[in-house]
Protein backbone atom coordinates (compact mmCIF):
# COMPACT_ATOMS: atom_id res chain seq x y z
CA UNK A 1 0.00 0.00 0.00
CA UNK A 2 3.00 2.68 0.72
CA UNK A 3 4.47 2.05 -2.77
CA UNK A 4 1.00 1.79 -4.26
CA UNK A 5 0.14 5.63 -2.77
CA UNK A 6 3.74 6.35 -3.06
CA UNK A 7 3.01 6.09 -7.13
CA UNK A 8 -0.63 8.09 -6.80
CA UNK A 9 1.28 10.63 -5.15
CA UNK A 10 4.20 10.64 -8.39
CA UNK A 11 1.29 10.43 -10.62
CA UNK A 12 -0.62 13.19 -9.43
CA UNK A 13 1.99 15.83 -9.58
CA UNK A 14 2.52 14.78 -13.25
CA UNK A 15 -1.32 15.20 -13.34
CA UNK A 16 -1.74 18.43 -12.23
CA UNK A 17 1.19 19.75 -14.44
CA UNK A 18 -0.97 18.87 -17.20
CA UNK A 19 -4.38 20.45 -15.41
CA UNK A 20 -2.50 23.39 -14.75
CA UNK A 21 -1.33 24.21 -18.32
CA UNK A 22 -4.02 22.85 -20.21
CA UNK A 23 -6.47 24.97 -18.60
CA UNK A 24 -4.31 27.63 -17.79
CA UNK A 25 -2.18 28.36 -21.33
CA UNK A 26 -4.56 25.93 -23.42
CA UNK A 27 -4.77 22.90 -25.86
CA UNK A 28 -1.34 23.79 -27.34
CA UNK A 29 0.21 23.64 -24.02
CA UNK A 30 -1.24 20.56 -23.17
CA UNK A 31 -0.24 19.46 -26.69
CA UNK A 32 3.76 19.95 -25.74
CA UNK A 33 3.44 18.51 -22.80
CA UNK A 34 2.08 15.00 -24.02
CA UNK A 35 4.24 15.27 -27.03
CA UNK A 36 7.55 15.39 -24.38
CA UNK A 37 5.80 12.44 -21.77
CA UNK A 38 6.81 9.26 -24.04
CA UNK A 39 10.41 11.08 -24.74
CA UNK A 40 10.73 11.67 -20.80
CA UNK A 41 9.13 8.75 -20.10
CA UNK A 42 12.07 7.01 -22.28
CA UNK A 43 14.61 8.35 -20.00
CA UNK A 44 13.61 8.49 -16.71
CA UNK A 45 11.82 4.93 -17.46
CA UNK A 46 15.62 3.64 -17.90
CA UNK A 47 16.75 4.56 -14.64
CA UNK A 48 13.51 3.41 -13.07
CA UNK A 49 13.97 -0.05 -14.05
CA UNK A 50 17.66 0.21 -13.55
CA UNK A 51 16.95 0.52 -9.67
CA UNK A 52 14.26 -2.17 -10.03
CA UNK A 53 16.87 -4.57 -10.93
CA UNK A 54 19.25 -3.74 -8.87
CA UNK A 55 16.90 -3.97 -6.30
CA UNK A 56 16.76 -7.43 -6.62
CA UNK A 57 20.31 -7.45 -5.82
CA UNK A 58 19.61 -5.01 -2.47
CA UNK A 59 16.65 -7.75 -1.48
CA UNK A 60 18.74 -10.92 -1.78
CA UNK A 61 21.86 -9.97 -0.01
CA UNK A 62 19.68 -8.61 2.93
CA UNK A 63 17.03 -11.97 2.48
CA UNK A 64 20.13 -13.63 2.80
CA UNK A 65 21.66 -11.59 5.77
CA UNK A 66 24.52 -10.78 3.70
CA UNK A 67 24.97 -7.41 5.46
CA UNK A 68 28.86 -6.73 3.64
CA UNK A 69 27.70 -7.40 0.57
CA UNK A 70 24.13 -5.36 0.58
CA UNK A 71 26.71 -2.50 2.03
CA UNK A 72 28.93 -2.80 -0.94
CA UNK A 73 25.91 -2.96 -3.68
CA UNK A 74 24.25 0.10 -2.39
CA UNK A 75 27.02 2.07 -2.72
CA UNK A 76 28.33 1.36 -6.15
CA UNK A 77 24.74 1.58 -7.61
CA UNK A 78 24.81 5.05 -6.10
CA UNK A 79 27.83 6.58 -7.56
CA UNK A 80 27.07 4.38 -10.75
CA UNK A 81 23.48 5.92 -11.19
CA UNK A 82 24.88 9.39 -10.09
CA UNK A 83 27.13 9.26 -13.44
CA UNK A 84 25.12 7.60 -15.68
CA UNK A 85 21.98 10.22 -14.77
CA UNK A 86 24.41 13.00 -15.33
CA UNK A 87 25.55 11.39 -18.71
CA UNK A 88 21.96 10.48 -20.10
CA UNK A 89 20.68 14.84 -18.51
CA UNK A 90 23.63 15.91 -21.02
CA UNK A 91 22.47 13.92 -24.18
CA UNK A 92 18.57 14.27 -23.46
CA UNK A 93 19.54 18.26 -23.75
CA UNK A 94 21.17 17.88 -26.72
CA UNK A 95 19.51 15.70 -28.67
CA UNK A 96 16.30 17.14 -27.78
CA UNK A 97 15.60 18.28 -31.35
CA UNK A 98 16.42 14.78 -32.93
CA UNK A 99 14.11 13.32 -30.27
CA UNK A 100 11.66 15.61 -30.93
CA UNK A 101 11.22 15.07 -35.21
CA UNK A 102 11.54 11.59 -34.27
CA UNK A 103 8.13 11.29 -32.74
CA UNK A 104 7.02 13.94 -35.62
CA UNK A 105 6.34 16.91 -33.45
CA UNK A 106 3.53 19.08 -35.00
CA UNK A 107 4.87 22.92 -35.96
CA UNK A 108 2.58 24.76 -33.79
CA UNK A 109 3.86 22.53 -30.49
CA UNK A 110 7.15 22.65 -31.41
CA UNK A 111 8.68 25.33 -29.87
CA UNK A 112 6.91 24.96 -26.42
CA UNK A 113 7.96 21.00 -26.49
CA UNK A 114 11.43 21.95 -27.10
CA UNK A 115 11.69 24.31 -23.84
CA UNK A 116 9.51 22.03 -21.42
CA UNK A 117 12.20 18.73 -22.75
CA UNK A 118 15.10 20.30 -22.22
CA UNK A 119 14.22 21.88 -18.88
CA UNK A 120 12.46 18.64 -17.44
CA UNK A 121 15.78 16.93 -18.81
CA UNK A 122 18.41 18.59 -16.47
CA UNK A 123 16.35 17.12 -13.68
CA UNK A 124 17.23 13.38 -15.38
CA UNK A 125 19.97 12.86 -12.81
CA UNK A 126 18.38 13.41 -9.72
CA UNK A 127 15.59 11.24 -10.63
CA UNK A 128 17.75 8.77 -11.37
CA UNK A 129 19.50 8.85 -7.97
CA UNK A 130 15.95 9.21 -6.05
CA UNK A 131 14.91 5.49 -8.16
CA UNK A 132 18.19 3.78 -6.23
CA UNK A 133 17.91 5.29 -2.75
CA UNK A 134 14.03 4.50 -2.40
CA UNK A 135 14.85 1.05 -4.20
CA UNK A 136 17.13 0.22 -1.20
CA UNK A 137 14.95 1.22 1.48
CA UNK A 138 11.84 -1.22 -0.16
CA UNK A 139 14.81 -3.83 -0.48
CA UNK A 140 14.80 -3.74 3.31
CA UNK A 141 11.08 -3.91 3.68
CA UNK A 142 10.86 0.25 4.65
CA UNK A 143 8.36 1.31 2.01
CA UNK A 144 6.60 4.07 4.00
CA UNK A 145 9.36 6.40 4.21
CA UNK A 146 9.58 6.75 0.41
CA UNK A 147 5.73 7.59 0.96
CA UNK A 148 6.38 10.52 3.42
CA UNK A 149 9.35 12.11 0.52
CA UNK A 150 6.56 11.84 -2.01
CA UNK A 151 3.83 13.18 -0.72
CA UNK A 152 5.73 16.46 0.51
CA UNK A 153 7.17 16.45 -2.97
CA UNK A 154 3.71 16.45 -4.58
CA UNK A 155 2.73 19.76 -2.32
CA UNK A 156 5.31 21.43 -3.38
CA UNK A 157 4.97 20.56 -7.18
CA UNK A 158 1.38 21.44 -6.89
CA UNK A 159 2.27 24.96 -5.15
CA UNK A 160 5.03 25.39 -7.87
CA UNK A 161 2.78 24.40 -10.33
CA UNK A 162 0.43 26.81 -9.32
CA UNK A 163 2.96 30.22 -8.61
CA UNK A 164 4.91 29.74 -11.32
CA UNK A 165 2.06 29.14 -13.99
CA UNK A 166 -1.18 30.72 -12.88
CA UNK A 167 0.69 33.61 -11.32
CA UNK A 168 3.83 34.06 -12.76
CA UNK A 169 2.87 32.73 -16.20
CA UNK A 170 5.72 31.01 -17.33
CA UNK A 171 3.74 28.29 -19.48
CA UNK A 172 5.04 25.34 -19.85
CA UNK A 173 8.93 26.51 -18.35
CA UNK A 174 7.21 26.81 -15.25
CA UNK A 175 5.93 23.39 -15.13
CA UNK A 176 9.25 21.71 -16.41
CA UNK A 177 10.59 24.06 -13.28
CA UNK A 178 8.41 22.58 -10.86
CA UNK A 179 9.01 19.26 -11.65
CA UNK A 180 12.90 20.00 -11.38
CA UNK A 181 12.59 21.84 -7.42
CA UNK A 182 10.13 18.76 -6.12
CA UNK A 183 12.49 15.81 -7.86
CA UNK A 184 15.38 17.46 -5.98
CA UNK A 185 13.35 18.02 -2.86
CA UNK A 186 12.35 14.42 -2.46
CA UNK A 187 16.73 13.33 -3.48
CA UNK A 188 17.62 15.32 -0.53
CA UNK A 189 15.32 14.06 2.14
CA UNK A 190 15.56 9.89 1.06
CA UNK A 191 19.50 10.86 1.10
CA UNK A 192 19.48 12.69 4.17
CA UNK A 193 17.86 9.45 5.78
CA UNK A 194 20.43 7.37 4.86
CA UNK A 195 23.08 9.70 5.69
CA UNK A 196 21.68 9.68 8.99
CA UNK A 197 20.15 6.04 9.67
CA UNK A 198 22.31 3.50 11.42
CA UNK A 199 20.45 0.50 9.74
CA UNK A 200 22.36 -1.76 7.37
CA UNK A 201 21.26 0.61 4.23
CA UNK A 202 23.45 4.01 5.92
CA UNK A 203 25.17 5.73 2.93
CA UNK A 204 28.95 6.28 3.71
CA UNK A 205 30.18 9.29 1.55
CA UNK A 206 33.66 7.99 2.12
CA UNK A 207 32.75 4.39 1.16
CA UNK A 208 31.21 5.17 -2.30
CA UNK A 209 33.43 3.55 -5.20
CA UNK A 210 32.69 1.27 -8.28
CA UNK A 211 33.37 -2.13 -7.35
CA UNK A 212 34.00 -4.34 -10.65
CA UNK A 213 32.32 -7.30 -9.30
CA UNK A 214 29.53 -5.84 -7.62
CA UNK A 215 29.05 -3.94 -11.12
CA UNK A 216 28.76 -6.83 -13.56
CA UNK A 217 25.76 -7.90 -10.63
CA UNK A 218 24.25 -4.94 -11.03
CA UNK A 219 24.31 -5.01 -14.64
CA UNK A 220 23.13 -8.52 -15.50
CA UNK A 221 20.26 -7.59 -12.85
CA UNK A 222 19.54 -4.00 -13.30
CA UNK A 223 20.69 -2.96 -16.72
CA UNK A 224 18.30 -5.50 -18.70
CA UNK A 225 15.48 -4.14 -16.61
CA UNK A 226 16.84 -0.18 -17.46
CA UNK A 227 16.75 -1.49 -21.29
CA UNK A 228 13.52 -2.90 -21.37
CA UNK A 229 12.10 -0.10 -19.95
CA UNK A 230 14.11 2.38 -22.62
CA UNK A 231 12.99 0.69 -25.66
CA UNK A 232 9.12 -0.06 -24.73
CA UNK A 233 9.43 3.84 -23.88
CA UNK A 234 11.29 3.99 -27.32
CA UNK A 235 8.75 2.13 -29.18
CA UNK A 236 6.02 4.28 -27.82
CA UNK A 237 7.33 7.09 -29.77
CA UNK A 238 6.74 5.39 -33.11
CA UNK A 239 3.53 4.83 -31.32
CA UNK A 240 2.89 8.74 -30.43
CA UNK A 241 4.00 9.09 -33.99
CA UNK A 242 0.85 7.73 -35.40
CA UNK A 243 -1.04 9.68 -32.84
CA UNK A 244 0.47 13.26 -33.58
CA UNK A 245 -0.45 12.63 -37.09
CA UNK A 246 -4.11 12.97 -35.99
CA UNK A 247 -4.23 16.96 -35.04
CA UNK A 248 -3.29 18.41 -31.39
CA UNK A 249 -6.95 17.70 -30.24
CA UNK A 250 -6.01 14.20 -30.46
CA UNK A 251 -2.71 14.43 -28.63
CA UNK A 252 -4.25 16.48 -26.28
CA UNK A 253 -7.25 14.45 -25.53
CA UNK A 254 -4.85 11.29 -25.49
CA UNK A 255 -2.35 12.40 -23.25
CA UNK A 256 -5.35 13.32 -20.36
CA UNK A 257 -5.89 9.99 -20.68
CA UNK A 258 -2.76 8.40 -20.16
CA UNK A 259 -2.73 10.52 -16.89
CA UNK A 260 -5.94 9.08 -15.97
CA UNK A 261 -4.89 5.58 -16.84
CA UNK A 262 -2.02 5.49 -15.17
CA UNK A 263 -4.06 6.01 -11.83
CA UNK A 264 -4.97 2.44 -12.75
CA UNK A 265 -1.56 1.53 -14.12
CA UNK A 266 -0.34 2.31 -10.48
CA UNK A 267 -2.01 -1.04 -9.44
CA UNK A 268 -0.04 -3.27 -11.26
CA UNK A 269 3.09 -1.14 -11.10
CA UNK A 270 3.22 -0.83 -7.60
CA UNK A 271 2.21 -4.78 -6.77
CA UNK A 272 4.74 -5.54 -9.36
CA UNK A 273 7.50 -3.28 -7.08
CA UNK A 274 6.70 -5.34 -3.81
CA UNK A 275 6.94 -8.45 -5.63
CA UNK A 276 9.88 -8.47 -6.75
CA UNK A 277 11.01 -7.13 -3.35
CA UNK A 278 9.09 -9.78 -1.91
CA UNK A 279 10.38 -12.69 -4.08
CA UNK A 280 13.92 -11.57 -3.97
CA UNK A 281 14.01 -12.02 -0.25
CA UNK A 282 12.29 -15.22 -0.12
CA UNK A 283 14.46 -16.74 -2.58
CA UNK A 284 17.41 -15.70 -0.67
CA UNK A 285 16.36 -17.11 2.09
CA UNK A 286 15.38 -20.53 -0.01
CA UNK A 287 11.73 -19.95 1.20
CA UNK A 288 10.27 -20.72 -2.19
CA UNK A 289 6.61 -21.85 -0.66
CA UNK A 290 6.11 -18.17 0.46
CA UNK A 291 7.13 -16.95 -2.54
CA UNK A 292 4.76 -18.78 -4.95
CA UNK A 293 2.41 -17.67 -2.17
CA UNK A 294 2.85 -14.21 -2.65
CA UNK A 295 2.26 -14.28 -6.53
CA UNK A 296 -0.91 -15.60 -5.78
CA UNK A 297 -2.24 -12.87 -3.61
CA UNK A 298 -0.96 -10.86 -6.24
CA UNK A 299 -2.83 -11.72 -8.94
CA UNK A 300 -6.06 -11.17 -6.69
CA UNK A 301 -4.89 -8.13 -5.36
CA UNK A 302 -4.64 -6.80 -8.61
CA UNK A 303 -8.05 -7.63 -9.93
CA UNK A 304 -9.59 -6.63 -7.24
CA UNK A 305 -8.20 -3.42 -7.77
CA UNK A 306 -9.16 -3.23 -11.52
CA UNK A 307 -12.53 -3.88 -11.06
CA UNK A 308 -12.86 -1.20 -7.83
CA UNK A 309 -10.95 1.34 -9.81
CA UNK A 310 -11.27 0.77 -13.33
CA UNK A 311 -15.09 0.85 -13.61
CA UNK A 312 -15.85 4.20 -12.29
CA UNK A 313 -12.79 5.49 -14.79
CA UNK A 314 -14.90 3.95 -17.38
CA UNK A 315 -18.14 5.54 -16.51
CA UNK A 316 -16.78 8.73 -15.80
CA UNK A 317 -14.56 9.16 -18.64
CA UNK A 318 -15.55 12.60 -20.33
CA UNK A 319 -15.60 13.64 -16.68
CA UNK A 320 -12.28 13.20 -15.63
CA UNK A 321 -10.86 14.06 -18.80
CA UNK A 322 -12.54 17.44 -18.84
CA UNK A 323 -10.10 18.08 -16.07
CA UNK A 324 -7.57 18.61 -18.18
CA UNK A 325 -9.22 20.47 -21.14
CA UNK A 326 -12.17 21.71 -21.73
CA UNK A 327 -11.85 21.17 -25.90
CA UNK A 328 -14.27 19.01 -27.04
CA UNK A 329 -12.24 17.49 -29.39
CA UNK A 330 -9.78 16.83 -26.64
CA UNK A 331 -13.02 15.25 -24.47
CA UNK A 332 -14.02 12.97 -27.12
CA UNK A 333 -10.49 11.53 -27.80
CA UNK A 334 -9.40 10.55 -24.53
CA UNK A 335 -12.69 9.66 -23.74
CA UNK A 336 -12.53 7.01 -26.61
CA UNK A 337 -8.83 5.85 -25.44
CA UNK A 338 -10.25 5.23 -22.00
CA UNK A 339 -13.07 3.12 -22.98
CA UNK A 340 -10.31 0.98 -25.29
CA UNK A 341 -7.57 0.74 -22.31
CA UNK A 342 -10.21 0.12 -19.22
CA UNK A 343 -11.64 -3.52 -20.41
CA UNK A 344 -8.43 -4.33 -21.03
CA UNK A 345 -6.17 -3.27 -18.43
CA UNK A 346 -6.05 -6.98 -15.65
CA UNK A 347 -3.84 -8.21 -18.98
CA UNK A 348 -1.40 -4.82 -17.97
CA UNK A 349 -1.21 -6.05 -14.14
CA UNK A 350 -0.35 -9.22 -14.93
CA UNK A 351 2.56 -8.50 -17.14
CA UNK A 352 3.69 -6.19 -14.12
CA UNK A 353 3.41 -8.99 -11.71
CA UNK A 354 4.95 -11.89 -13.89
CA UNK A 355 7.61 -9.90 -15.29
CA UNK A 356 8.89 -8.95 -11.55
CA UNK A 357 8.37 -12.36 -10.78
CA UNK A 358 11.01 -13.24 -13.25
CA UNK A 359 12.71 -10.72 -12.28
CA UNK A 360 12.94 -11.45 -8.82
CA UNK A 361 14.04 -15.24 -9.21
CA UNK A 362 17.39 -13.40 -10.91
CA UNK A 363 15.77 -13.98 -14.51
CA UNK A 364 16.10 -9.92 -15.38
CA UNK A 365 17.44 -10.85 -18.57
CA UNK A 366 14.50 -12.97 -19.84
CA UNK A 367 11.89 -10.57 -18.62
CA UNK A 368 13.57 -7.95 -21.28
CA UNK A 369 13.48 -10.25 -24.04
CA UNK A 370 9.67 -10.73 -23.46
CA UNK A 371 8.74 -7.63 -22.89
CA UNK A 372 10.43 -6.33 -25.63
CA UNK A 373 8.99 -9.13 -27.85
CA UNK A 374 5.66 -8.55 -27.20
CA UNK A 375 5.61 -4.45 -26.55
CA UNK A 376 7.99 -3.55 -29.63
CA UNK A 377 7.70 -6.20 -32.27
CA UNK A 378 4.36 -7.25 -31.48
CA UNK A 379 2.78 -3.90 -31.20
CA UNK A 380 4.30 -2.80 -34.16
CA UNK A 381 3.60 -5.57 -36.37
CA UNK A 382 -0.05 -5.20 -35.00
CA UNK A 383 -0.41 -1.40 -35.91
CA UNK A 384 1.56 -1.60 -39.08
CA UNK A 385 -0.70 -4.48 -40.41
CA UNK A 386 -4.14 -3.03 -38.89
CA UNK A 387 -3.19 1.00 -40.37
CA UNK A 388 -2.15 -0.23 -43.54
CA UNK A 389 -5.75 -1.88 -43.58
CA UNK A 390 -7.51 1.12 -42.24
CA UNK A 391 -5.77 4.51 -41.18
CA UNK A 392 -8.13 5.19 -37.63
CA UNK A 393 -7.23 6.02 -34.27
CA UNK A 394 -8.88 3.00 -32.87
CA UNK A 395 -6.07 0.84 -34.09
CA UNK A 396 -3.51 3.44 -32.51
CA UNK A 397 -5.15 3.08 -29.04
CA UNK A 398 -5.89 -0.51 -28.85
CA UNK A 399 -2.02 -1.22 -29.94
CA UNK A 400 -1.41 -0.28 -25.90
CA UNK A 401 -3.39 -3.49 -24.38
CA UNK A 402 -2.33 -5.49 -27.51
CA UNK A 403 1.10 -5.49 -25.86
CA UNK A 404 -0.04 -6.00 -22.71
CA UNK A 405 -2.08 -9.15 -23.45
CA UNK A 406 0.97 -10.36 -25.61
CA UNK A 407 3.23 -9.59 -23.14
CA UNK A 408 1.32 -11.40 -19.82
CA UNK A 409 1.01 -14.30 -21.56
CA UNK A 410 4.74 -14.67 -22.37
CA UNK A 411 5.95 -13.95 -19.45
CA UNK A 412 3.39 -16.22 -17.61
CA UNK A 413 4.20 -19.52 -19.42
CA UNK A 414 7.91 -18.88 -18.58
CA UNK A 415 7.43 -18.43 -15.30
CA UNK A 416 5.00 -21.64 -15.30
CA UNK A 417 7.23 -23.87 -17.73
CA UNK A 418 10.98 -22.59 -16.20
CA UNK A 419 10.38 -21.71 -13.00
CA UNK A 420 7.81 -23.14 -11.06
CA UNK A 421 7.80 -26.78 -12.95
CA UNK A 422 11.48 -27.41 -12.19
CA UNK A 423 11.50 -26.38 -8.15
CA UNK A 424 8.55 -28.50 -8.03
CA UNK A 425 10.18 -31.41 -9.06
CA UNK A 426 12.94 -30.80 -7.25
CA UNK A 427 10.87 -30.44 -3.97
CA UNK A 428 9.24 -33.98 -5.06
CA UNK A 429 12.35 -35.50 -5.82
CA UNK A 430 13.87 -34.34 -2.41
CA UNK A 431 10.37 -35.98 -0.74
CA UNK A 432 11.04 -39.04 -2.57
CA UNK A 433 14.62 -39.12 -1.43
CA UNK A 434 14.04 -38.29 2.02
CA UNK A 435 11.13 -41.07 2.00
CA UNK A 436 13.39 -43.92 0.87
CA UNK A 437 16.01 -43.09 3.62
CA UNK A 438 13.84 -43.34 6.14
Amino acid sequence: MPILLSEVFQNLYNSVDSIVVGNCVGVEALASVTSSADISQMIIGFFTGLSAGSGVLFSRCFGAKDQEHLHRAIHTSMLFSLILGVAMAALGIVFTPLLLRLVKCPEDVYDQSMIYLRIYLIGVFLTSVYNIASGVLRSVGDSRTPFYYLVLASCVNVFLDLLLVAVFGMGVAGVAIATILSQAFSSILVLRRMLRTNDVYRLVPGDLKIEADILKEIMILGMPAGIQSCIISFSNLFVQRYLNSFGSAAMAGAGAAKKIDKYLGLVGNSIGLSVTTFVSQNVGAKDYRRAFSGIKTAMLLCLGFNIVIGIPIYYFAPYCVRLFSANEGAIYYGTMLIHVMIPLYYAQSLHNVFGNVVRGFGKSVVTMITAITAMVVCRQIFLAIAMNIDYRLEFVFFAYPFGWICAAVFEAAYFLFAILRPIKKSENKEKTESWTRT
